[in-house]
């Protein structure tokens, strides 16, 4: 059981933590939570990797419609938000009868909104490819890909929302480690399923691996065993072991307006922002798919590369709105901003820093994912521009978990949606059909430093303290 922490000694009235203690429980909060977005971050590692050695057009099946996973993941992300933020806000201040009861409806809403994601999902995933310009041999692959993905949407949403509530309680261990699990299950499963029964040998030992020998539609599988196992495991470790979250009795599994209200009021304008950044991705994808399949293959697998250098600033924004939400809901606004900044600070810093190991290790992350060389050299290419908007990337992410700590969703939503359709695409539009893949990587690293120069505007004007974006006041009343 993960040790609980003792909140009162930070968030109290007459609490003043010095500087050292705020900044190691920034650091205790996001080692867990970074942790937890490199086993995630892993998944499509893996499966890159080992699709990878079946060819280009199995790597391209992938990522032509990685880009609406992201997308149906993120509406997930968001549905699974409006209620983890009022459950930090209510522990902050003290009332876990409350949180208990939004608990109950954060996951009833969980399953029935994935139920509906999934149908949504199966239903348009024979004509998805066709709509992303896909090959005409990668289609097939990818249309099978997308529809097992879906299927699985309902224990991805419950996995999501279990791990929000268990993080914004201040317990980052426990989705840390089973979605460390669910990396490796997901490579137990992928090598029963990808490949067909092989001889293999160790030493002088040797012995005939069983395999199903699926290809794509056996990497699609073992993601969704994953996720169905550890989907289950994230809700039992909740209900049951948490130690401020587990089910107690005289609490009735209800829906109620006013969470429901405060659950879409936060959760909306993320949904919006996710439908923005999902939505640009397909349509960034549908620039990139006419360049070719290598150019296809090798987008996909940079932004596959690249998710390893960005998943501290995710884990540390998920800190920030552990932090500034108990924070807001303790009625500490300074101590709201002072998390906002120490997190925003160690973000940006630790990104540049991971941005720089991107830059020199370009050509052997690549050699880790495709055997094929003019993908390698290409996606090392691409891989080494987007290096330079790392700082900057950091800022837009870690300031964008602190509003959310705050309720502030819908500055954030604004401000991706300006950016995206406003400068990337545009970008992208024009500089693809001189440059080829790098117009559109040049076009993605402009964006992302105009990105991180807007939210830092937002945070620095500190709007997002004095207007009531907080769901705490409408929860006492």
């Amino acid at each position: 059981m993960a040790k609980e922490i003792n909140w009162s000694a930070y968030l109290s009235p007459d609490a003043s933590p010095g500087l050292r203690q705020q900044i190691a429980l920034v650091l205790r909060l996001s080692v867990p939570a970074i942790l937890a977005e490199i086993s995630s971050i892993a998944m499509p590692y893996i499966d890159a990797a080992m699709v990878g050695s079946l060819g280009a057009g199995a790597t391209a099946a992938i990522g032509l419609v990685s880009s609406t996973t992201w997308l149906f993941g993120g509406i997930s992300i968001a549905a699974a938000t409006g209620f983890s933020v009022q459950i930090a806000q209510m522990i902050g201040g003290g009332r876990r009868q409350e949180a208990q009861s939004v608990l109950r409806q954060g996951l009833m809403v969980a399953l029935a909104f994935g139920v509906v994601l999934g149908a949504l999902g199966a239903g348009i995933s024979g004509s998805l490819p066709v709509w992303l310009k896909g090959a005409a041999d990668v289609q097939p692959d990818a249309s099978r890909y997308f529809l097992i993905f879906a299927c699985a949407l309902p224990f991805a949403l419950l996995r999501q929302a279990s791990g929000g509530m268990l993080q914004c309680s201040g317990d980052m261990r426990t989705p840390s480690i089973l979605n460390i699990l669910m990396c490796a299950l997901d490579v137990v499963f992928n090598g029963l399923l990808i490949f067909p029964a092989r001889m293999v040998r160790l030493g002088e030992l040797s012995f005939t691996m069983p395999g199903a020998g699926l290809g794509v539609t056996g990497a699609a599988l073992g993601t969704a065993l994953s996720e169905v196992v550890t989907g289950l495991l994230m809700v039992l470790f909740l209900c049951f072991r948490s130690p401020v979250l587990k089910l107690e009795k005289g609490i009735p599994w209800r829906l109620e307006k006013r969470c429901l209200h405060n659950a879409a009021r936060l959760a909306l304008p993320l949904a919006l922002e996710r439908i923005v950044l999902g939505g640009a991705h397909v349509a960034a994808t549908r620039i990139v798919a006419p360049l070719g399949t290598v150019a296809v293959a090798a987008d996909s697998l940079a932004v596959t590369a690249e998710s390893f250098c960005y998943m501290p600033g995710y884990g540390i924004g998920s800190a920030a709105t552990t932090l500034v939400g108990q924070s807001i809901g303790a009625e500490r606004k300074d101590l709201a901003r002072r998390f906002a900044n120490l997190s925003v600070a160690l973000g940006v810093l630790i990104m540049a820093c991971t941005g720089a190991l991107m830059f020199v290790l370009a050509p052997w992350l690549f050699s880790l994912l495709t055997p094929d060389p003019e993908i390698r050299a290409l996606g090392a290419y691409v891989l080494r521009i987007e290096a330079f908007a790392e700082p900057l990337f950091a800022a837009s992410i870690v300031v964008a978990g602190a509003l959310r700590g705050a309720g502030d969703t819908l500055a954030p939503s604004v401000l991706n949606l300006v950016s995206m359709w406003g400068v990337r695409l545009t970008a992208a539009m024009v500089l693809a059909p001189r440059l080829g893949l790098p117009g559109v990587w040049i076009a993605m690293c402009g964006e992302l430093c105009i990105r991180g120069i807007l939210f830092l505007v937002r945070l620095l004007r500190g709007k997002w303290l004095e207007e009531r974006h907080a769901v705490s006041g409408a929860l006492k009343s």
